[in-house]
């Protein structure tokens, strides 16, 4: 964000629902309401004086995901995407199932993370007294994530949602997709073009 800032560039860096400063609580990965918020945020964004009007988004992994994602709703104000190490397709190339193999060690090691993700309480000094009330918010609706992602073994609706091969055609807006060779996605960027 430095490079983009010295260059003009307004540069936000936003929590997801129910992690760091956010309120709410965090589910599941790539919620409707999750890209809801987003589009919400890149609107207020667009309408800020210091603002022309055109957004950008910049995301590595799940920002990378969630980037594409935003971009196949075509939010009027998003005007360029920056995909870094993400995946166009949840259910064949992601942590969970590759070519409808469960990737037993990954998916139990991922829902772990997210596990103690959605259980980090928010920064008191940001937040001041609310921050104990938000964070005993998360507490009692943490539930393991594995357990939608274990209960969709197929390719069904859940892993389709959020799958922008579904239709890359949705994605209006220019895309610059990086991967590398030794990335988990470095498939993404080819199949994308």
């Amino acid at each position: 964000m430095a490079w983009f800032a010295q260059h003009g560039y307004a540069c936000l860096r936003v929590d997801l629902r129910g992690t760091g400063d956010s309120d709410g609580v965090l589910i599941d990965e790539y919620l409707i309401q999750e890209q809801d918020d987003a589009i919400e945020v890149i609107s207020w964004i667009a309408a800020q004086d210091w603002c022309d009007g055109a957004v950008g988004m910049i995301g590595i992994s799940w920002g990378g995901f969630n980037a594409l994602q935003v971009a196949s709703r075509r939010p009027a104000a998003l005007r360029a995407v920056i995909s870094c190490m993400s995946t166009d397709d949840r259910y064949s190339d992601d942590v969970h199932y590759v070519g409808g193999s469960l990737l037993a060690d990954t998916q139990h090691s991922w829902a772990t993370s997210m596990l103690a993700y959605a259980t980090l309480p928010p920064d008191p000094a940001v937040l001041g007294e609310c921050w104990r009330e938000m964070w005993l918010e998360r507490l009692k609706a943490a539930r393991p994530m594995i357990e939608p992602w274990m209960k969709h073994q197929r390719r069904t609706a859940y892993w389709r949602h959020g799958s922008v091969c579904e239709d890359y055609g949705a994605i209006q807006c220019p895309v610059m997709a990086i991967g590398g060779w030794s990335d988990g996605y470095r498939d993404t960027v080819l199949r994308m073009l």
